[in-house]
């Protein structure tokens, strides 16, 4: 994150503008990978126990012989990817407040 100088100037506001708008990509990619897995997780468990259940593994699909340790790493990627977003949101938020304070400083010159 860059550092508020006294005097902004408008290469420094599009500057964090830029990194916001990157920001929320990121951001809305992350929150499509939560949705995705948590829909994974609720189908798995749905799944009647006596079908077979495969994952991807490169360009092939293997069965999958323990449902509970998959639904386990199904899991701890959904939390990974949360705390990864949970992160980024806080880091837009400081870069939100600093173009709006960069900006507000800049219309007052």
């Amino acid at each position: 994150m860059r550092k508020i100088s006294s005097r902004p100037n408008v290469d420094d506001i599009q500057a964090l503008a830029r990194e916001l708008q990157s920001l929320r990509g990121q951001i809305q990619t992350i929150s499509s990978q939560c949705s995705e897995y948590g829909i994974t997780i609720e189908s798995l468990a749905a799944q009647d126990p006596s079908k077979p259940v495969y994952r991807s593994l490169g360009n092939i699909l293997l069965e999958v012989d323990d449902r509970e340790t998959l639904l386990e790493e199904l899991r701890s990627a959904e939390e990974a990817l949360k705390d990864h977003l949970a992160r980024l949101v806080e880091r837009e938020e400081s870069i939100r407040a600093s173009y709006e304070e960069m900006a507000e400083q800049f219309e007052r010159e």
